[in-house]
């Protein structure tokens, strides 16, 4: 349990993964029907950026600062207005002090009727994020691995929900994990929004991945890669992928709108990329 978030806060691929979770949310809220967030990893839910750790790395400067540092084209303010505002309602004063892990992005964004399940297994970081959401009532902070979660906490009892699936990839075998937890979890709440988070850099077996999530029989799979720049000088992140199970019919446009203005805004070196594309569904060609 070594890997802490706290020195990743704010990315580019919290950036990524936090603007679509926050399109999940919206969409969701069409409806007045209740339903569920399920954060299998959850992290500590609030990150100081003027800590020692945020700082020791910098990492948000070339992802979320980089995206309040200017202008919005008017289309990508649009897609990215409620996970813009949250940041900012953290940060009343400007600047930008606080940034929102996806547990807070998700109870900030939430109505009255909708609800919060959190998942978090370092103790430290647990203990942490219980204090944050202590007396919430909408909330259910669980000191738990959050594997273990897809096929104990579900399927929701609104019978509607989100389930944000984004591991450390510390250990061997993650993608593995990954594809098996989704067949788990589908089995049992076959109408869920699922958004699963994977790492780019080099050598990773994005290939395989997909080839195992296609084998599974899932119809309908959307992904959303962003890679910042080269892996051919680095081991370490160079990108990272979303998979959405069961996407809102509205999201393929949206992040064809949006990934080429975070490639552009986002890019460490010339060789950043984007891409959207359906791994199972509509348009699977494409």
């Amino acid at each position: 349990m070594n890997y802490r978030h706290v020195y990743h806060a704010g990315n580019f691929a919290d950036v990524l993964k936090h603007a679509v979770l926050a399109r999940l949310v919206t969409y969701m809220q069409g409806k007045d029907k209740a339903f569920r967030v399920l954060d299998t990893h959850a992290g500590i839910g609030l990150y100081d950026l003027s800590g020692i750790e945020a700082q020791k790395t910098g990492e948000w400067r070339d992802g979320i600062g980089r995206l309040l540092a200017g202008d919005l084209p008017a289309d990508v303010a649009d897609i990215l207005a409620p996970y813009l505002k949250a940041v900012q309602e953290l940060n009343p004063q400007g600047g930008l002090t606080y940034y929102p892990g996806s547990p807070k992005l998700a109870r900030m964004l939430f109505r009255p009727q909708d609800r919060l399940s959190a998942m978090e297994l370092h103790p430290d970081d647990y203990e942490t994020l219980h204090r944050l959401f202590d007396g919430d009532f909408q909330s259910r902070i669980t000191h738990l691995d959050g594997w273990l979660s897809l096929g104990a906490h579900l399927p929701p009892k609104e019978k509607r929900g989100i389930v944000l699936v984004d591991p450390p990839f510390e250990i061997e075998g993650e993608y593995e994990r990954l594809v098996d937890g989704l067949e788990k979890a589908v089995r049992r709440f076959p109408g869920g929004v699922y958004c699963l988070w994977y790492p780019l850099k080099k050598g990773a077996p994005i290939a395989q991945f997909h080839a195992a999530l296609k084998a599974t029989g899932i119809a309908k799979m959307l992904c959303a890669e962003l890679s910042v720049k080269s892996d051919r000088e680095t081991t370490g992140l160079t990108g990272s992928g979303l998979v959405v199970v069961n996407p809102p019919f509205t999201l393929k446009a949206e992040l064809d709108v949006l990934l080429p203005f975070l490639k552009a805004r986002l890019a460490q070196d010339r060789f950043a990329s984007a891409r959207s594309f359906w791994l199972a569904g509509e348009n699977k060609a494409s």
